[in-house]
């Protein structure tokens, strides 16, 4: 393939191949030549391009296939372009004759073909360039039309299609011939010449003035003839043509009209003839006209549906703006459509006009108008609705004679009604919540306009009608109740009329019905109105015959509908309901008997209704409630099931002797019947199965069924692979809804909602938008197959048998079209039969039975339809499945091989190829590997067969299935069947789209089997890859959208295993393309791609969108592409998407890939996404212009400016301005954006802090300009979250507040660096208090409020805002939200459920907690800080007044604005955790539960209510803590307590107290116990921070203390939450609650022994506390234990070295000491002095007990933590190691007798372990001897000569001070000599004397040594300072007659440190500072000291002379110096350096 890559042919290379190969090789090398010659030097060109046209004009006539062909114009076309041109007339003629040959012959076909090809390239490419040639080019090009065949006529249409647009009006003196020639070829025979012809003419038409002017009845016409027996291609080309002409027509061209005077149509004539075609096809006036005045004869389907088309397409040509005028005049004439006689001829008939008429208005409306014009459409859709009404009331009231019209136009109104009202519907359900002016506005009044339908006389209308107001409701939830309301008031009213019962009783069902889809719900209440209504009516059916009917079908119709709101509503009505049940049917056989006797038609009919709405309601029953469904009620339901099982064989004879009118109500009963039979689990029916099976089998075998009746879930049974067989592909193109006409089975897409009106509340079916339940005889069958396939595998062998046979004898007995029918119910059956088999794993049965099954499905192997081949195929791999065994299979495989072997008809041969491939794909690639060389080598065979395409089509998808199954068993054929794939690409003729699609499926099959290898680089590798790579380029090319997606898939699964070999920069460009595909299946295709492309490269996918928007603005042909790619690069046009799309799955891959997009590009391109955003967002229709704090002046402003907006939004109908999006981003985009918003704002956090820094950004942004950071845009931010918070949309409002939320969140301690002292987020406070006002009106929805209470909560406490005053406007909000809590329950009429009611006073109370807990942690900072003297008195006063500071905040101010509300929030909130304690409980305790619920929720709506508790307590719970403890319990009031029963007396405080500090404790420990994983971090942090605030107050320390199992209790559900979670964060506040409980403790054991002292004898020592005389601690009991469990727990996860067992196991490699993280060193200090307290819980014996384990751990975090660090800072865990030493030594237990002995073993063993762990070691370079210093003078101080007086650890203690004497280090010499200063000076002599023996001479030693060596910086400076200190104390110390020795060696010491003048001057600073220490020092210890000092100073005069002369030389400096120098002893005398603690 590499050798193809050259810009000539490689002649050699090609003739070396094998011939094979040779049009791959050469479609290579075109391809190459394709992407070379644009971007190849033009001299280069020039120079080879004689050699070049040779070899390209020689491949024309070596008969290329089509690709080539294709390409080989295009290069051809290009080389002229850009090279020379003089040859292009020789290459011309040359083509012009092969063109004129007279050759016929199928082997000279693709050379004629390619110089077609050629000629119509020549003139796109040149157009004008090639003059006046034109005209002969086309006459020859016609001629040859005359004489071609299919392709050729197909490829010359296209040519002169080419040759059109390339000559432009120059062309016009052929127009006419042209016209003529392509206009009778728009009704050829083939379809895809019908397709190429209609292209055609749609080029002609832009020159071709005569086609919309002279010829416009003719042109559409001949387009009505052209979708006669079209297929969807043909309609899309023939629709696109006519909707053009039409809408040009309307509109012309403004050049075509300069040129002639033209006379344009007016739109009353273009809507005329298209109506034409609507109602009368495509017959011509003259012909029909007799038939016409008889009106017979009906149009073909697919003429209307051609002609629906091409009404969208004509609107969608003249946009959106001339539908916004002209919407009246089009909607009045779509509508009379709909009720026009020859629409409506059938039943049938007229819902398939309606279809096609709601097609229409939903592309038209619901796609091109932006919403402000969708409400104005929405106006005009309520009047037309409303004149016909009027009309109608006008009839129903006109008693005259004239009855006959009247009542042909009630029911021509009523599918005018039915389509005005869905369209409303759809149209309001869209708008969702920005529908609300539409709905409001007093002067449209379409709330009455619809329920005035309710009582129009057909049930269609009726039931739209009722659908409409669901849809209101859905999209405004707060119309929901009110609606039901006014429903039942009227129906209460109105009991008299049929129609009001009927009307008003389909509306209640819809509204019930769409209450799942309001997560707010309804008032619980309502529940029982419906059911008391339904009784009503059931009960008095039988009063008056007139009203039975409606009334009976009214009552169970309400209750089925009640069903839907679920088993919490269901629960209470359910004795009710099945007594209602039981009392339908008859109780016994003898009642049935005598029932049959009895009656008229009329009672039967009613009785019969009855029973349907019965079991109907049942079934709504089961679906709704499973919960409900004990075993007791279904064998309650069982008893009228099993009555109506027994009533249906009854039923025949009653149709017998009343007459056939009751066979539909029979039907009914029965398709109700089926319904809940296959909902409820078949063994509960087994005793019925005979009867029931004879229903079924009678009712799809059709025995009592004179109607060819077939069901219609065969396609739905049969694979969705199968689709490109079966053309049900048709099911995901854009024209669904309309294109379900015309498939073959009973009324296939004639769903509507007056065939099942239980369909109304029903869930509607994913992808679709209006319910739409098929005719009642389509549905019973469907029902019974389903029932048939849940039945099956439940029966006897011996009945299956039966059955199959009996199913072979049904076949055998029909004829004709009637055989077709049963056979396909049958065979459905039997799929669903084996389909419920394999869902349930069970066999199919022995011998006999598979013969049986076998022998039916090989049948329809054969069968002529092809949807039955399918069906027969997909049986026979089910079976396989079934069955399972390898003899079984391999007979069938036998079968079909020998079948294919003999077999020549086309139908055999593609059954039998199905068949094949289906075995493989049920029994998998194992099952049937032996067959595998067999299966593909047969049909690689028929894939070649080009005789018949449909067999290649099937073989080819066989083929696929194979691949596709048998995995990696496949790889031996790959190459094989490439090469077949791509030969077959390149020579079958692109027509024939269906084998191209198979191929497709095949190559990309191909693809996963080869999977990762494909990476690889060995030839056989790259010869695949390159294969696979030709044959998606072929395919990328094909003129079929389905064989393009093919290709993008078959490229996505390429890049998916090796991404390097797929060239995106080709691609990428692609996709963008295919994005404004009109093909949904290939924008689906696309945008998946896109998808994955964007998770690995996002950045390069944007890159190569935007090069292409720039290639196509420079290129001359950016005609031909029409992208909408701007500046806002392909984000855009997929945020654009998302507004015009409405397919689920292309929305959320769209959501999918932006989403890729932004993690990956948002942060490095952040203005560029946020523009993005800002963009979307800014189309909100409320809010324009800047945003002041007053916003009322501005929405007028801002609604006249939309308007504005609306109109130069829709661009004039110029050419250019077509690709514009004509839309503004719709509400659910708005939506995406907002999120996308705090998806930003997430990924910068998670990026670079300096995002929120706004000093760090400015400077960043200084140096860089380019950079950008989220801070700089703050303000775009805020705006946004404005926008999205005050908008219609509640979806966008809640979307704002949550954007808000984050933005408080992240930047509230942003500072402002020009204001010091103040943030950023100051500026925007009224642009928050804006923001939130909205929110807290009455008649926003709880949701919004809560959310909204949420932020305020999180802007207060932000303290953000430092002014009282503004404060005060967000907390009047929640002020005035409190008041409404207050309020109590039935504050005002409810619109919501109860559980609504419950989360937004939930979410209010959460709010205040929020802000009283940050309130209190002020408050508390402001109290530890030292107030300022002016308002010392302010702290103590909690109320006082603030009157003169409010403009600086006092510290407290936050709490006076609680404070007022505290008394009613403290109840409040007690209350709620009272609730939520309750309804935590486990199941088992729910009898306990009020039963007239809580203080916020309703028994009712416990479950839902749960949660919004579960989401609010923990912040309630600590405020509620908080209050408690500071308010001492609140042992002054009694007022929040639940209401006593009378007779009780009140309680009294401490009861009161126990009561409330039990619940806050059971709270949180059933909390902390198991939080759920889902459970966000700040609910365990609160619930922790509670048990601390709870744990300082006396009162509840008291009653933990007592209680000690509660202490052991919650320290072990603290230890099992360590376990769980571990954030630091979370540890530190565990072990501060673990503290706290400690703390309790102590104190309770000080009060027992202080109780103790005063009743007992002193002398004895008191055993009380943990472990009692013997010492022993029981897990479980003791706390001191649990406490043990727990600190170990954390110490060990922070410091692992700990474990001995770690540090001995040989895979642990010796561990390194190193510095712990700051939070892991804050919480192993807080272990460790929690550990230090603990032995003071234990009596005597149970301290050692414990001891040994504690010191242990002390003494193993000195050694882990002790490190040098720089600043010779001494390390938290460290500093808390010696404080937890110095608490046990110093411990009162130490006194204890009785334990002595062990006390101080246990205390030298812990001095011996520090001694070791400080000896000086290799392994531990960085330990830090200062702190092993510290330990072990601690352990010396605090321990006493008797206990660590020891020789052995004198001596180690003694060499460790020596080690650090000679320390290099001067810092641990400082330190050392501080240290043996406090050693030397212990007041225990006995101590002190040994170490001053031995180390006060090495002292001395080492101060003489510092003449010779003087210090050289401040730190050595200062351990001579301080040693000097030592030795001065020590003469202090001595005795006086000892004295003059020991002054004898200070003061020549430190004489020696004085400097004489001339070498003072030029010392250091370090040494002038020894100087002036010492000289200072000898001044201060002569005076002291006097006779000694004279006797020292005497013994040696030299010392004397230097003394003086040092004397002299300072007094000598000047003055000033020496008044500063008197000043300095002070300070140097401090030891400059203090330990944080001090510890002696």
């Amino acid at each position: 393939m590499e050798l193809a890559h050259s810009l000539l042919l490689n002649e050699d290379a090609l003739a070396q191949i094998t011939e094979a190969k040779k049009p791959v090789f050469i479609f290579e090398w075109l391809r190459f030549l394709d992407k070379v010659l644009v971007a190849a030097n033009k001299v280069d060109v020039k120079e080879k391009q004689k050699k070049l046209v040779e070899q390209l004009t020689g491949l024309i006539s070596s008969a290329p296939g089509p690709p080539t062909r294709k390409l080989l114009a295009k290069n051809l076309a290009t080389l002229y372009s850009i090279g020379d041109t003089f040859t292009v007339f020789q290459t011309l003629d040359k083509c012009n004759d092969i063109i004129k040959s007279k050759d016929d012959t199928p082997a000279y076909l693709p050379t004629k073909l390619a110089a077609v090809a050629c000629v119509g390239a020549f003139y796109e490419k040149m157009g004008r360039i090639l003059g006046s040639s034109f005209p002969d080019t086309i006459n020859n090009l016609l001629k040859a039309l005359k004489s071609a065949e299919s392709q050729g006529r197909g490829e010359i249409l296209l040519s002169l299609q080419k040759v059109l647009n390339g000559l432009g009006g120059a062309a016009a003196s052929c127009h006419r011939d042209i016209y003529k020639n392509a206009r009778s070829l728009l009704n050829d025979r083939s379809m895809a010449v019908r397709c190429a012809a209609a292209k055609c003419l749609l080029e002609l038409q832009n020159e071709a003035v005569f086609m919309w002017t002279t010829e416009l009845e003719n042109v559409a016409t001949l387009c009505f003839k052209a979708l006669e027996g079209s297929n969807y291609g043909v309609r899309v080309a023939v629709s696109k043509l006519l909707g053009t002409v039409m809408a040009t027509a309307l509109m012309p061209k403004q050049a075509a009209i300069m040129r002639q005077n033209v006379k344009r149509a007016t739109l009353e004539e273009v809507l005329e003839l298209m109506s034409t075609g609507f109602l009368r096809g495509g017959s011509s006036f003259l012909k029909s006209g007799g038939e016409m005045l008889k009106g017979g004869g009906s149009v073909s389907r697919e003429v209307r549906v051609g002609v629906t088309q091409a009404y969208v397409v004509f609107v969608t040509t003249l946009g959106g703006q001339w539908l916004e005028r002209n919407f009246a005049a089009f909607l009045s004439h779509v509508l009379e459509l709909a009720s026009h006689p020859r629409a409506t001829q059938t039943h049938v008939d007229a819902v398939y006009s309606r279809r096609c008429v709601s097609f229409v208005l939903r592309a038209s409306l619901g796609g091109l108008l932006g919403e402000k014009a969708q409400i104005a459409a929405g106006r005009e859709i309520c009047q037309a609705i409303a004149k016909q009404t009027r009309a109608v009331e006008a009839v129903v009231n006109d008693s005259s004679g004239e009855s006959r019209t009247g009542s042909a136009d009630v029911s021509a109104s009523q599918h005018v009604m039915v389509c005005a009202l869905k369209e409303l519907g759809s149209l309001v359900q869209s708008l969702s919540a920005t529908a609300s002016p539409l709905i409001q506005e007093p002067s449209i009044g379409l709330l009455e306009t619809v329920t005035s339908v309710l009582l129009h006389p057909s049930m269609a209308a009726r039931l739209a009608a009722a659908w409409c107001l669901r849809c209101v409701a859905v999209a405004l939830p707060y119309q929901l109740t009110p609606l039901l309301e006014r429903c039942a008031e009227r129906i209460n009213s109105l009991k008299t009329s049929p129609e009001a019962v009927s009307g008003y009783s389909f509306a209640m069902a819809a509204l019930l019905g769409g209450v799942h889809q309001c997560p707010l719900g309804i008032p619980h209440a309502k529940g029982k109105m419906v059911v008391s209504i339904a009784e009503d009516l059931l009960r008095t059916a039988a009063q008056n015959s007139r009203l039975s009917l409606q009334r009976t079908q009214a009552g169970w119709l309400l209750l089925g509908a009640l069903m839907t709101l679920g088993p919490s509503v269901v629960r209470y009505h359910l004795p009710k309901m099945l007594l209602l049940w039981r009392n339908v049917f008859p109780r016994s056989q003898k009642e049935l008997e005598a029932e049959k006797a009895r009656g008229d038609p009329f009672t039967w009919q009613v009785t019969l209704e009855g029973r349907a709405g019965a079991l109907c309601a049942m079934r709504s029953f089961v679906a709704h409630c499973p919960e409900l469904l004990t075993e007791d009620v279904i064998r309650r339901l069982m008893m009228p099931i099993e009555c109506a099982m027994t009533m249906m064989s009854h039923v025949p004879s009653v149709i017998k002797v009343h007459g056939a009118h009751l066979k539909a109500s029979a039907a009914m009963v029965r398709l109700r019947l089926y319904d809940i039979l296959a909902l409820l689990p078949p063994k509960t029916y087994e005793g019925n199965f005979n009867a029931l099976l004879r229903e079924l089998v009678a009712e799809f075998t059709l025995t009592d069924n004179s109607a060819n009746t077939t069901t219609s879930l065969l396609r739905s049974l049969c694979h969705y692979d199968d689709s490109v067989l079966m053309g049900s592909w048709l099911q995901e193109t854009d024209h669904k809804s309309i294109e379900d006409q015309l498939q073959p089975n009973s009324a296939s897409g004639s769903g509507a909602l007056e065939h099942d009106p239980s369909s109304i509340y029903l869930r509607v079916p994913v992808g679709e938008a209006i319910p739409g339940p098929l005719p009642l005889g389509v549905s019973v069958i469907d029902a019974s197959v389903a029932l048939f396939g849940v039945v099956f595998p439940h029966v006897s062998f011996k009945h299956r048998l039966q059955m199959l046979d009996h199913f072979a004898e049904c076949i055998k007995q029909a004829k004709g079209v009637r055989q077709q029918a049963v056979q396909l119910n049958i065979f459905t059956a039997v799929l669903s039969a084996l389909k419920g088999l394999a869902e349930n794993k069970s066999s199919l049965g022995p011998e006999e039975v598979r013969r049986s099954a076998l022998a039916l499905v090989m049948g329809a192997l054969d069968n002529p339809n092809p949807i039955l081949r399918c069906a027969a195929g997909e049986a026979l791999g089910r079976m396989a499945q079934v069955v399972g065994e390898a003899t079984f299979i391999a007979r069938m495989a036998q079968h079909s091989f020998d079948k294919l072997k003999s077999a020549r008809d086309v139908v055999s041969r593609t059954g039998h190829s199905l068949a094949l491939g289906c075995l493989h794909r049920y029994v998998g690639g194992i099952g049937s590997g032996q067959h595998l060389k067999t299966s593909v080598s047969i049909l690689l065979a028929l894939a070649q067969d080009g005789t018949s395409h449909e067999v290649q089509t099937w073989a080819l998808h066989s083929l696929a299935l194979i691949v596709d199954s048998s995995g990696p068993m496949y790889r031996g054929y790959v190459e094989p069947t490439l090469s077949l794939v791509l030969t077959l690409l390149l020579t079958v003729p692109p027509s024939h789209t269906e084998v191209h699609q198979c191929l497709g499926r095949c190559l990309g099959a191909l693809i996963t089997t080869v999977g990762p290898e494909l990476q690889g680089n060995s030839a056989t590798i790259s010869t695949i890859r390159s294969s696979c790579l030709v044959g998606c380029a072929i395919m990328q090319d094909h003129s079929d959208s389905l064989v393009q997606a093919a290709a993008i898939s078959c490229l996505q699964q390429l890049h998916m295993f090796a991404p390097r070999h797929v060239n995106l920069s080709s691609l990428v460009p692609c996709l963008c393309v295919h994005l404004c595909s009109s093909h949904l299946l290939l924008r689906r295709a696309a945008v998946a791609c896109l998808r994955q492309l964007a998770q690995r490269e996002a950045a390069e996918v944007c890159e190569y969108a935007t090069s292409l928007a720039r290639k196509a603005g420079d290129a001359k042909d950016s005609a031909t592409i029409n992208l909408n790619i701007t500046e806002t690069g392909l984000e855009g046009v997929l945020f654009g998407m998302l507004d015009r799309e409405t397919d689920r799955k292309l929305c959320s891959d769209i959501h999918d890939t932006l989403g890729h997009m932004l993690s990956s590009l948002a942060v490095e391109k952040l203005s560029h996404w946020l523009k993005l955003c800002k963009d979307v967002l800014a189309a909100t229709t409320e809010v324009g212009g800047a945003v002041a704090p007053e916003l009322g002046k501005e929405e007028e402003d801002s609604e006249k400016k939309d308007e504005m907006d609306d109109d130069t939004m829709f661009t004039t109908l110029g050419e250019d301005d077509k690709n514009k999006p004509s839309v503004a981003p719709r509400w659910v985009t708005r939506v995406f954006a907002a999120d996308c918003l705090c998806r930003i704002i997430l990924l910068c956090e998670n990026v670079d802090r300096a995002h929120f820094d706004l000093a760090t950004a400015r400077s960043a942004k200084a140096k860089n300009p380019k950079g950008d950071l989220l801070v700089l845009h703050l303000s775009d931010l805020i705006r946004m979250a404005f926008m999205a918070a005050t908008d219609h949309s509640h979806q966008l409002r809640m979307a704002g507040l949550q954007a808000l939320e984050d933005i408080i969140k992240k930047f509230a301690s942003v500072p402002e660096p020009e204001f010091p002292g103040h943030v950023i987020l100051e500026q925007y406070q009224a642009n928050v208090g804006a923001a939130l006002r909205p929110a807290f009106s009455p008649d926003t929805p709880s949701d919004i409020t809560a959310k909204a209470c949420q932020v305020c909560s999180t802007w207060i406490g932000s303290g953000v805002v430092s002014d009282l005053n503004d404060l005060r406007r967000v907390h009047n909000l929640l002020v005035s939200s409190l008041d409404k809590v207050q309020a109590g329950k039935s504050s005002s009429t409810q619109l919501y459920s109860e559980s609504a009611t419950t989360m937004e006073k939930l979410a209010v109370l959460k709010a205040w907690a929020e802000v009283y807990v940050v309130a209190m942690e002020i408050k508390k900072k402001a109290e530890n800080q030292p107030a300022e003297p002016a308002r010392a008195g302010a702290d103590e006063e909690e109320e006082e007044d603030l009157g003169g500071a409010s403009d600086v905040l006092p510290p407290d101010s936050l709490i006076t604005l609680v404070q007022p509300e505290l008394p009613a929030l403290s109840r409040l909130w007690l209350a709620a955790l009272r609730d939520y304690a309750l309804l935590t409980l486990p199941a088992e305790f729910a009898s306990q539960l009020p039963p007239d619920g809580g203080a916020f929720y309703t028994p009712e709506t416990i479950d839902s209510a749960r949660l919004h508790y579960r989401s609010s307590w923990a912040p309630i719970l600590h405020a509620a803590a908080l209050w408690l403890s500071h308010a001492g319990f609140g042992a002054g009031d009694v007022a929040d307590e639940p209401p006593r029963a009378p007779g009780t007396a009140p309680k009294d405080p401490d009861e009161l107290a126990r009561d409330r500090m039990h619940l806050l404790l059971g709270v949180s420990i059933e909390f902390l116990c198991f939080p759920r994983p889902e459970e966000p971090l700040e609910h365990v942090m609160s619930c922790l921070q509670a048990l601390c605030t709870l744990l300082d107050s006396p009162c509840a320390r008291m009653h933990i203390g007592q209680d000690q199992l509660l202490a052991v209790e919650l320290l072990n559900v603290l230890h099992r939450l360590l376990l769980t979670r571990d954030p630091p964060a979370l540890q530190l506040q565990v072990a501060a609650v673990v503290q706290d409980t400690v703390r309790a403790a102590q104190d309770h054991l000080q009060r027992a022994l202080k109780g103790e002292e005063e009743s007992d004898e002193k002398d004895q020592p008191s055993a009380l506390g943990e472990g009692g005389d013997t010492g022993e601690l029981l897990p479980g009991k003791s706390l001191v234990f649990a406490a043990m469990e727990l600190l170990v727990f954390i110490l060990v996860r922070h410091l692992p070295q700990l474990n001995a067992r770690v540090a001995d196991s040989p895979s642990h490699p010796a561990h390194r000491t190193q510095r712990l993280p700051d939070e892991s060193a804050r919480l192993v200090a807080a272990t460790i002095a929690i550990l230090a307290e603990l032995p003071s819980l234990c009596s005597p014996a149970g301290s050692m007990t414990v001891l040994p384990t504690i010191l242990f751990l002390i003494t193993g975090v000195l050694r882990e933590t002790a490190v040098k660090t720089a600043d010779n800072v001494m390390p938290l865990p460290v500093s808390a190691a010696l404080q937890g030493i110095k608490t046990i030594i110093t411990s009162p237990l130490s006194r204890v007798e009785k334990i002595h002995k062990q006390w101080s073993t246990l205390v030298r063993s812990s001095l011996a372990s520090v001694l070791e762990y400080s000896q000086p070691d290799e392994s531990r370079p960085n330990m830090d001897e200062v702190s092993m210093l510290t330990a072990v003078t601690l352990f010396l101080l605090s321990a006493g000569t008797e206990v660590v007086g020891v020789t052995s650890l004198q001596k180690g203690c003694m060499d460790r001070f020596r080690n650090a004497l000679n320390s290099s280090d001067p810092w641990v010499q400082a330190r050392c000599y501080q240290l043996l200063l406090s050693v030397f000076q212990h007041s225990s002599r006995a101590l002190a004397t040994p170490y001053i023996h031995a180390l006060a001479p090495p002292v001395v030693e080492k101060l003489k040594a510092v003449e010779r060596s003087r210090p050289t910086s401040a730190g050595e400076l200062q351990a001579v300072q301080e040693g000097i200190k030592v030795l001065e104390n020590l003469v202090a110390m001595g005795e006086e007659q000892n004295r003059v020795q020991l002054l004898a060696l200070l003061v020549p010491t430190l004489i020696s440190y004085l400097l004489d003048e001339n070498a003072f001057s030029s010392a250091s600073p370090a040494s002038k500072g020894l100087h002036e220490f010492a000289l200072r020092d000898l001044m201060r210890i002569g005076p002291l000291y006097p006779t000694a000092f004279k006797t020292v100073i005497g013994a040696a005069p030299e010392l004397k002379i230097r003394l003086e002369t040092a004397v002299r030389a300072n007094q000598a400096s000047s003055k000033a110096k020496a008044t500063a120098r008197q000043a300095q002893p002070t300070v140097q005398a401090a030891p400059t350096i203090k330990l944080k603690t001090s510890f002696f």
